[in-house]
This record gives structure tokens, sequence and C-alpha cells, in this order.
């Protein structure tokens, strides 16, 4: 993959109230389209509407069936489920659904989810380098951007990544959010389903860099969107701050 083969699945559909079911048909057959050819690694669908705009003023309907993720190899994929009820994970085409219930979060491997926001590229394979401790999320996203232009990564155009080791903080969220509230913030969704902390734990991160692209897939005030999992299996969801005096691995796309 090139830094940049990313395909972007949120506003391109059911975003304007104004089409018609037959418009709305057509354009989610031709997202489907741009889905296989990314898979394929043959396109770019880097047409980048702003997605996380348009779900803050309260469109979170389904954009995407995730059936179309599967059987299909090398990967990677975050997002928000359908109505935002859960977060969504897939390392390696390998799903981790994970969603807010009042036992825990519960994790499901299958791909019998819609998203209302959805990420994704396909990664062949990943070159690897130790990363020194930070101490923010924000110093993190620094370090990402000097290692990846290092790296020759191609900076203007936004490009996945991956995080592995045991840092010694992980703020972390899994929406569940009332379809009836009908006003959007980053808080009261974090607020909404269920949060915590995790210490010490081994975990992978899955990312999305971009300094281009806030609103988009990126909030106001970051340049990466993150979620994660334990590799145990047992939790996965949001990655909403991190910090380490450890090294941890970061992967970026091999050239």
């Amino acid at each position: 993959i090139r830094a940049g083969n990313i395909g972007i699945l949120y506003a391109k559909l059911l975003t304007l109230s104004s089409l018609s079911s037959v418009e709305k048909a057509a354009q989610a057959q031709e997202a489907k389209k741009e889905l296989t050819a990314a898979a394929q690694n043959t396109t770019n669908a880097g047409n980048l509407p702003g997605a996380l705009k348009e779900i803050m003023a309260g469109d979170i309907e389904s954009r995407f069936d995730l059936l179309d993720l599967k059987n299909k190899n090398n990967i990677y994929a975050l997002g928000a489920g359908k109505d935002l009820k859960g977060e969504i994970q897939v390392f390696n085409s390998r799903s981790s659904y994970s969603s807010a219930r009042a036992s825990g979060i519960e994790i499901d491997s299958t791909f019998n989810h819609k998203a209302s926001l959805l990420i994704y590229a396909r990664v062949p394979g990943w070159d690897s380098v130790s990363i020194s401790g930070f101490s923010s999320l924000a110093q993190l996203e620094d370090e990402i951007f000097t290692i990846a232009e290092s790296k020759g990564i191609d900076i203007n155009e936004p490009f996945p990544f991956l995080l592995e080791g045991r840092p010694e903080s992980l703020e972390w969220h899994v929406i569940n959010w009332d379809e009836n509230d009908k006003v959007h913030t980053h808080d009261k969704h974090k607020a909404s389903g269920l949060s915590g902390q995790l210490n010490d734990e081994l975990i992978q991160v899955l990312g999305f860099f971009s300094r281009n692209h806030k609103g988009v897939f990126t909030h106001h005030t970051r340049d990466s969107h993150m979620h994660f999992r334990t590799f145990d299996g047992k939790m996965a969801g949001h990655l909403d701050e991190i910090s380490t005096s450890d090294n941890l691995y970061l992967k970026l796309p091999k050239k």
C-alpha cells in the first residue's frame, strides 16, 4: 500500500437528507464498488467529505455494511457502529467490534454490523521502529509525524499506523449513544457508554494520521484517530489518551 490508499466511507453515503431513496441506493452501490477496488489495492478512494462534522450535526444513520469487508485480506479498519452503538476495530481482517452493555464491554468477532463512520486501509506489510516514551497523545502524534516523515511516508496524505506494547496508561471509551438525543458533543459521546483506563496491558493500537482532515476523520484538536484492542481479546474501543515512559513499537506501511 502507498500511504493514502485509504477508503473513507463517511458522508459519501446518505448524508444529504434531500436525496431520494433511489439516489441513496445508487450512492451506496457506488461506494461498495470503491471499497472492493481499494481492498484489491487498485485505487485510491480519496474523496474525503466531512464525516465527523455531519455526525456532530446529528446524521448517525448507517453508511456501510461491514460484511463487505469480510474475506478481504490485510484489511485494517476503525469507526463507529450504526447509530453510534459501539466501536469498530478490524486488525488484519479480524474484527473486534465492541459494545457497551450493563455487564461491561462485549466483543463480537463477526462482521455482522453496520457503520455510521468507517476508515479502512489494505496494508500487506509493515515496517517496525521503536518509539520512545511520551507523556500525552499530543506528544505521541508529534513523534509519529516526525518518524513517518523520516521514513519517506507522504505526510501530506492520510496514512495508517500501528502501535504495540505495554503503555503505562491508556484511557478509552466505547460509545452507546441515545438516538433520541439530537445534541452531539465529543464529551457526551464519551460519556454515553462505558469508559475507563488500562495500566500496563499488552495492547495493539490502530490509527489513521493526517494534519489535513480535522472534522473529517479526526476531531478538531487531533491529527489522528486511534482505536485499540488488548492482545487477550477481552477489550477494544476508542483510544482517548495514552502515556508511557517505556518504549513501544510503531509500525508504518511497508514501502
